[in-house]
């Protein structure tokens, strides 16, 4: 018995008995072999600091930097130096689980603060705390919609939605016993024709498309909320939060329900995260909203205080019967968003998005004059874009890593009747020098 592990042998015989299991690996019976380690872990000897220091120094020279042109959901935008200072003030750590006010008052101003900006940006009339990611905030979305609907089960998910999100979604649903139908792609955004055929069957109790699309296409939802109202159901806009400065808001498209992820509002890339999803509805659905609402209200002494206002008592009380289990939130990285929104202000993130919008255009130009290239979607999009190209695209791609860079997102990695589209993205951080960079491989790959 090793001096850390709590447990006796007879602990251990005595809770595999109770879970009707011989020894620890019937546990992991459901494994193949070719997932489970069978030799022993290859961890070094015991270091000192220092040498743990020169450890993790000598694997992060091995990295390799890009300048990133790729998006797809994750989206390398600027964040203020001052964040990670702000993130660690004192007041902020307050208790994880703010049920006692008086000693976590800085966790509940920031989750109102977050709510307050959220329902600004998306023009609904209330949000709730952070959600763990924008693929998870659609489903959580969904089950508020077959909630409202009562008697219906299916909802209808655009193909022009992230795949990412639509396989959660999917996932969701599965375990939900909600049927998920797909709206069709036609040219690059969603077949309102396919999606009415659908809805004519009235059964749907919600439709959950996006803004801007996957291809980065601003889609014309005109009419759609009324088409979705008319059959008893709720539309759904899966929305990039920071595109929402410039771009028109959830609730003026007459969005019920707002959602997505809120790592385009300054929080940096990394490999698998973190992200923070955003919820945010009218005020008719907001005890359908899963999680917390935080309210602001005066203490005893006439003082500004926030509390926890709202909360379904079905996540607790009764969980079987409720529409969602979420009780948790994202709090680190909505503290994060709630600081990048206060300092860059309304200005500062419309600056921010009108830059990106103008360098994936001039980006999308300077392609387009090599000859090499063709839009896919002869469509208005804001920040990415696909294109067709008839240089060998691995070969292209090979090159720009060889030189720093990331050249986008090859579609044909996951869709092979797109194997010669690449997807660009371009956001505020990427200078002129940047995308010239790039556009001297691109021209010297066309002239070979």
């Amino acid at each position: 018995m090793y001096k850390y592990f709590p447990h006796t042998d007879a602990d251990i015989r005595a809770m595999l008995q109770k879970v009707a299991v011989e020894k620890l690996d019937d546990l992991y019976a459901e494994l193949p072999d070719a997932v489970r380690l069978k030799k022993e872990y290859d961890l070094p000897s015991s270091m000192t600091e220092t040498e743990v220091r020169n450890y993790f120094k000598e694997l992060g020279a091995l990295n390799s930097p890009l300048v990133s042109f790729a998006g797809g959901g994750v989206y390398d935008h600027y964040s203020p130096a001052v964040i990670t200072q702000l993130l660690s003030r004192s007041e902020f750590l307050t208790a994880y689980t703010p049920y006692q006010p008086e000693i976590s008052q800085g966790t509940l101003q920031y989750i109102f603060e977050f709510q307050s900006m959220i329902a600004e940006l998306t023009g609904m009339d209330c949000s709730n705390a952070s959600m763990y990611d924008g693929a998870t905030a659609t489903a959580e979305a969904m089950f508020m919609a077959v909630a409202h609907a009562k008697k219906k089960n299916r909802v209808l998910i655009s193909q022009t939605v992230a795949p990412h999100v639509r396989r959660v979604v999917n996932t969701y649903a599965k375990f939900k016993g909600i049927e998920v139908g797909e709206i069709a792609e036609k040219d690059g955004i969603t077949d309102l024709n396919d999606m009415q055929q659908k809805l004519a069957a009235g059964d749907v109790a919600g439709v959950i498309v996006s803004s801007p699309n996957f291809y980065g296409i601003v889609e014309d939802y005109t009419g759609v909320a009324d088409r979705v109202h008319e059959a008893k159901a709720l539309l759904i806009m899966n929305a990039d939060p920071s595109a929402l400065s410039i771009l028109k808001t959830p609730r003026e498209w007459g969005a019920d329900i707002a959602c997505g992820d809120g790592q385009t509002l300054g929080i940096p890339m990394n490999f698998g995260g973190p992200f923070v999803g955003y919820l945010a509805s009218t005020k008719e659905l907001m005890r359908k909203l899963p999680g917390r609402i935080v309210g602001a209200t005066t203490d005893v002494d006439g003082k500004r205080a926030f509390v926890l206002t709202l909360q379904a008592r079905e996540q607790h009380i009764r969980r079987e019967k409720a529409n969602s289990n979420i009780c948790s939130n994202q709090s680190l990285m909505a503290l994060y968003v709630t600081i990048y929104l206060a300092l860059m202000g309304k200005e500062g993130l419309r600056k921010a998005n009108e830059l990106s919008y103008a360098g994936a255009h001039y980006l999308c130009d300077e392609l387009l004059k090599t000859g090499k290239f063709e839009l896919c979607f002869d469509r208005p999009f804001f920040k990415e874009f696909a294109v067709r190209t008839t240089l060998d695209v691995d070969r292209l791609y090979r090159r720009c890593i060889e030189n720093g860079i990331l050249a986008g997102i090859r579609l044909g990695d996951t869709r092979p009747e797109m194997k010669d589209v690449l997807m660009f993205s371009v956001t505020e951080k990427r200078t002129r020098e940047e995308i010239e960079r790039l556009m001297a491989i691109v021209r010297e790959e066309a002239t070979r």
